[in-house]
């Protein structure tokens, strides 16, 4: 069984950054609410208590039972997991008489401690809480602290029991891989050895006894996940895998095709699906952002189960779900609001009877990529920009007709080809064109224009949940604006959208 170090969540911003640290040592980690405490096995290296927005004093505050955990593996609390172990065992938490957020820089280093031996002294950490540690029990021995915080780590006797009241997983903590790998590698004594290529083995065989001669059916989109997810189930299962590519319109130029190519080359069992026209006639004259997305998820849903009923004996779907998706729906804050319906496709209506398999569901989103190169994938498809499901039918504001779709699929042909031309496209997450339901008026020659207005968007990122503009070059936005209004009937205006997500989001729609 693969070992693991097991996060316990309590609701913390950066729960999902701890487990990608610790992956990043080559370890395998999963999330858990501090509420639904998996089984303990051998299995088990260690224990991670996250942060909360509770506080500890707070007569609500999550208050897990650790005593299958405590004594029993080796045990870091970060921030509330450090101020919870405290208080419960009889130390103090009180509100902090100077706010500790942001930079802070470590003025004591006990270096017989295991957990922060190796960290050196002024090593800069990243402190976010309300409340400090003011008095620690007697078995607990002060092992760091900032001028401010007198206890920012502690450790107790006799036992692997460690807590720290900084965040070690944030890129400020600059010496937070120290730590965490003193704690993974060296107290928990993992093997490293969860690397894309083990994942990829462990996996396929997992897949193999699983579906053994069964059909599954799979929706390719062209983008990482589903291609990933696409190539492991065929190493398993070979011809009895069934993709389905569904060209809903909605791509961008030429896409269908080349990517339709792209999967043949890859040995893929892969059918496309023109079904453009369908998709047009129901999305006549809706120009609600939530009604358009449900219309083009219903019909891709009719679309799919059309095309699945011609797969005979087809017993399994399968999905590139990840690992932030699976963390989302058992959150232990629940199911995060409903901002908008996913850019993606959701899961397919009962009605199917499919059972579903997830090859992807333990992976964050740079680790799909990773165990996509370990297989040989081509740059095409692991450095392809994410691509919402709806297509250009959220980037259409309005309405969509045939004529915009076709015109915005001009404008962004133009805007992609010119960052992969000037070796931009890397250099960016995300790109794309945006066709405004706004009119202006412009100048052509000896003639007065009254066209449309299209924006352009590209952001880096790591993985969609925040994203910053891109800081193009003038000079490139410049050709790129010229060559759209001379190449493109019906745009005289191109604008750059400069907005960070938050407070605006990465699409418009």
């Amino acid at each position: 069984m693969q070992e693991m170090i097991l996060i316990l969540d309590f609701g913390s911003q950066y729960t999902q950054l701890i487990a990608r640290r610790v992956r990043e040592l080559n370890v395998y980690c999963e999330i858990h609410p501090y509420t639904n405490i998996p089984e303990l096995g051998n299995n088990i290296k260690g224990v991670i208590l996250s942060g909360s927005p509770f506080s500890v004093r707070q007569e609500d505050a999550p208050n897990p039972d650790l005593t299958n955990i405590r004594k029993q593996y080796p045990l870091l609390g970060v921030c509330y997991g450090a101020q919870f172990l405290a208080q419960s065992n009889g130390g103090e938490v009180l509100p902090s008489k100077i706010r500790e957020y942001g930079r802070a820089n470590l003025n004591y280093i006990d270096q017989s401690s295991r957990l922060v031996k190796g960290m050196t002294d002024g090593s800069q950490v990243w402190m976010s809480h309300g409340d400090t540690i003011s008095t620690i029990p007697s078995n607990f021995k002060i092992i760091s602290s900032t001028a401010d915080v007198k206890v920012a780590g502690y450790e107790v006797e006799g036992e692997e029991t460690y807590g720290i009241q900084f965040h070690p997983e944030v890129y400020h903590s600059t010496e937070g891989k120290t730590l965490l790998k003193n704690f993974i590698v060296n107290i928990c004594k993992c093997s490293q050895d969860w690397t894309p290529d083990s994942f990829v083995d462990t996996t396929v065989a997992e897949l193999k006894e699983k579906l053994g001669n069964d059909k599954v059916i799979l929706g390719l989109s062209g983008g990482v996940d589903s291609t990933v997810a696409a190539v492991l189930l065929h190493k398993a299962i070979g011809t009895n895998l069934h993709c389905i590519f569904v060209d809903n319109g909605l791509l961008r130029k030429n896409e269908f095709e080349e990517v339709l190519e792209g999967y043949k080359e890859l040995g893929l069992n892969v059918k496309g699906v023109n079904a453009a026209q369908q998709f047009y006639k129901e999305l006549a004259g809706e120009k609600d952002p939530e009604g358009k997305r449900k219309i083009i998820g219903k019909v891709f849903v009719d679309v799919f189960d059309a095309e699945s009923k011609l797969v005979e004996g087809a017993n399994w779907l399968g999905q590139g779900t990840i690992y932030p998706d699976v963390i989302e729906s058992v959150s232990v804050k629940g199911p995060s609001a409903t901002i908008k319906s996913h850019h993606n496709v959701g899961g397919l209506p009962d009605y199917m009877k499919l059972q579903v398999v997830e090859p992807l569901r333990s992976l964050f989103k740079d680790e799909v990529r990773r165990v996509g190169t370990s297989m040989g994938l081509s740059h095409t498809f692991i450095g392809r920009h994410p691509f919402p499901g709806p297509g250009l039918g959220i980037r259409i504001l309005g309405d969509i007709t045939e004529e915009k779709v076709r015109t915005l699929q001009e404008v962004d042909h133009i805007f992609i080809s010119g960052l992969k031309e000037e070796g931009l496209y890397d250099e960016v997450w995300q790109a794309g064109s945006i066709l405004l339901p706004v009119q202006s008026v412009g100048v052509m020659g000896d003639e007065r224009t009254y066209e449309n207005a299209v924006a352009l968007r590209a952001v880096t990122s790591t993985d969609g949940m925040t994203a910053d503009w891109c800081h193009l070059p003038y000079e490139f936005l410049a050709k790129i604006s010229n060559q759209i209004i001379n190449r493109v009937k019906g745009i005289n205006r191109v604008t750059y959208d400069i907005s960070s997500k938050p407070p605006a989001t990465i699409e418009w729609e």
